[in-house]
């Protein structure tokens, strides 16, 4: 091993030891408990199927009842782990550019209905080419993308999102804060490029990119292939060569209706690249589109006038799908403009590195078992959420320690492209040389419970599910829509 690789590894130890030490001083209230959940989390073999199986690991040295109560009772520092988060080295694109993915995974709970906090989560695949509408707490994520091909991301922010709650307004306030952290820790630093945040189609990007006006970010959303947009209005001297007789200038130019190519006009910046998946990609843009927005939903209560929002408009459009199904056109609107053709090829390969945080999702879900514990209160579900944020950071820091303990039918992975399910298998190695700060469990016997044949005399309240809308209004489901019921006739 060279010198250069011992001090690749002695600075990943380093930073390991640091962040736990670091998350350790963040769990406030049953601060014991907690890391060793989240020490049994890294270690258990195999994917996490039941909560309370974690107890049985040999990191967590407490019993079920203390697993439990650390995350019903616990307390965590929520901002200082976000700032430990934001600390931590951060993967950038080939110009040292930050790129920033937003996206929202639903834990759902269609059946709790004791819990609350709970709304409609949009949810894929549960059907037949069928979108439902699921009870559950749906949490938006901010993670920062690594270029190339990776299932790697750097999650730095979650949070639950309430029922009424405007998601534009929430994620705003969510990229605003995480800026802030990332500036604060010296990621960013004046004349560096602008950090790329970067949508999916459920987002208003335009809206979102006026609310972020003045800081160095530029958004790139996915759009809807029915949607259509406007040129810039002509100046006073063009629009009085066109009517000499006068009249008001308008606000909007022509209009841009994706669905229309003859609307469309020329392109100002073609681009082609020859990729090795979907073979010849070609992407086409137009510079200075808006949309013409109107006094309804959000912008209903906007007091000023409407604002018009330019930017740039990408068509994509590759020859073959790997999956061999439809190569349907993929627009994007970027709140940049004077698009060049770096910029081009620039934001449509973010875009698809954006789906690296589908793989982190699933990490949670399928392997971390995020969504496997059947918990009641909802503080209880974010303490949850930020016990697996840290295993996965963890996981992210230990990634040059690992060594690649594969299956008989695995094949041997690249030197540091491990996945994160691989550098969890062997983080029981690493856990004995890093040690942990928690103290032993004190000696203590159960209590006597409730006795033997008595009934509960405080029945848990049940609640209604709410609804998270764009407009900011709370939304409840009426007490008669709830499934298994019907109307009562009434007169």
């Amino acid at each position: 091993m060279s010198l250069m690789e011992q001090d690749v590894l002695r600075d990943a130890f380093a930073e390991v030891s640091h962040f736990r030490s670091e998350l350790y001083a963040c769990l406030t209230v049953r601060g014991d408990a907690l890391f060793e959940l989240c020490d049994a989390l890294l270690c258990t073999d195999g994917p996490v199927r039941t909560l309370v199986d974690l107890a049985l690991a040999p990191e967590h040295r407490r019993g079920h009842g203390g697993l439990y109560g650390g995350l019903n009772q616990g307390r965590i520092d929520v901002a200082r782990l976000r700032r430990a988060l934001a600390g931590m080295p951060l993967p950038r694109a080939a110009d040292g550019r930050l790129v920033l993915a937003v996206d929202v995974s639903p834990w759902l709970r269609p059946d709790a209905n004791t819990c609350a906090d709970r709304a409609f989560c949009h949810t894929f695949g549960r059907g037949v080419g069928k979108h439902q509408m699921v009870p559950g707490w749906p949490y938006s994520v901010v993670a920062a993308l690594e270029s190339g091909r990776t299932s790697w991301t750097a999650v730095l922010d979650a949070v639950r999102l309430r029922p009424g709650a405007d998601v534009a307004a929430v994620t705003t306030f969510q990229i605003r804060e995480v800026l802030e952290r990332l500036v604060a820790a010296g990621q960013w630093k004046p004349g560096d490029p602008n950090i790329l945040v970067v949508l999916d189609a459920g987002y208003d990007a335009p809206r979102i990119a006026h609310l972020l006006a003045g800081l160095p970010v530029e958004i790139l959303g996915r759009m809807r292939s029915d949607r259509v947009m406007c040129r810039p209005a002509p100046t006073r001297e063009e629009f009085h060569r066109q009517h000499p007789a006068g009249g008001r200038p308008p606000r909007h130019g022509g209009e841009f209706v994706f669905g229309q190519p003859e609307t469309w006009g020329s392109e100002h910046v073609v681009t082609a690249t020859d990729t090795r998946l979907y073979g010849n990609a070609t992407a086409r843009a137009w510079d200075r589109l808006h949309p013409r927005l109107t006094r309804r939903a959000a912008w209903l209560a906007h007091g000023a006038e409407l604002p018009v929002i330019e930017g740039t408009v990408i068509r994509l459009t590759v020859e073959k799908l790997p999956s061999g199904g439809v190569n349907k056109p993929v627009w994007l609107w970027w709140s940049g403009t004077g698009a060049t053709t770096a910029d081009v090829d620039r934001c449509w390969q973010s875009f698809l590195r954006r789906f690296d945080l589908e793989h982190t999702f699933r990490l949670f879900k399928q392997t971390l078992g995020w969504t496997k514990p059947r918990l009641r209160s909802s503080d209880a579900a974010d303490r949850w959420t930020w016990i697996i944020l840290a295993a996965h950071a963890q996981l992210r820091l230990a990634r040059p320690l690992a060594a690649d303990l594969r299956r008989p039918w695995e094949k041997p992975a690249e030197p540091n492209r491990l996945t994160p399910a691989r550098v969890r298998r062997g983080f029981r190695n690493l856990h004995a040389r890093t040690g942990t700060p928690a103290r032993a469990p004190k000696p203590t016997r159960p209590g006597p419970g409730r006795p033997p044949g008595s009934k509960n005399q405080r029945p848990a309240t049940r609640y209604d599910v709410g609804r998270v809308l764009a407009t900011g209004e709370p939304y409840t489901r009426p007490a008669h829509h709830k499934i298994g019921t019907k109307p009562r006739r009434t007169g």
